[in-house]
């Protein structure tokens, strides 16, 4: 507290400062800084078409960087990373496997308060999985190649045939095995 008749060096303290360095003074400031940051986030996420259009680029950027090696958690996450600020070259897709995603899957867009979710529903996942959300004006991917179903056999030819069983490869003799020990190739070269 300011005490005039001390002579000390500090100085009063206005009223603004005061409320800005009590609890309850920067309790509000934190609570004004988030509603400013809740209303430019509902003011900015994407619209629905943007939103759907986005999650379909990025799954397509999904597909073709899953095309011939599939990646682990970490491939998957980069990946996303990456795919939210690029666009996918229609080109190098499959076309079979393009096909395949608008016959086996859909896209639904969820609608909250600060942000948009898009969820991936087919016969794989009937709940559905998130596949992106949309805050801030920009789509960020959430989607693996796991979440995607592109490939659909048949189970069953016929109604009374059963369940397509793989013929089973039958187990050739080989023969014996010699008795192979640590380093036998030392003692015989020609072995």
């Amino acid at each position: 507290m300011y005490q005039p008749s001390t002579g000390h060096f500090k100085k009063q303290e206005t009223v603004g400062q005061a409320f800005s360095h009590s609890c309850l003074g920067r309790l509000v400031i934190m609570a004004a800084i988030m509603l400013a940051i809740v209303a430019l986030a509902i003011m900015s996420k994407p619209s629905e078409k943007e939103m759907e259009k986005e999650t379909i680029d990025n799954i397509m950027q999904c597909i073709q960087a899953n095309d011939s090696i599939r990646g682990d958690k970490i491939d998957d996450t980069v990946n996303n990373l990456t795919n939210a600020f690029t666009k996918a070259d229609t080109a190098k897709v499959n076309i079979e496997l393009r096909k395949a995603y608008f016959q086996h899957n859909r896209i639904e867009v969820y609608n909250h308060i600060g942000l948009r979710t898009a969820y991936v529903f087919n016969n794989v996942h009937p709940e559905g999985v998130r596949v992106g959300f949309g805050i801030f004006g920009l789509v960020f991917p959430t989607v693996t190649y796991e979440d995607l179903l592109l490939n659909v056999d048949p189970i069953q030819r016929e109604y009374k045939d059963g369940v397509i069983q793989v013929e089973e490869v039958p187990a050739q003799d080989l023969g014996s095995n010699p008795n192979i020990t640590e380093f036998h190739y030392e003692d015989d070269p020609d072995q």
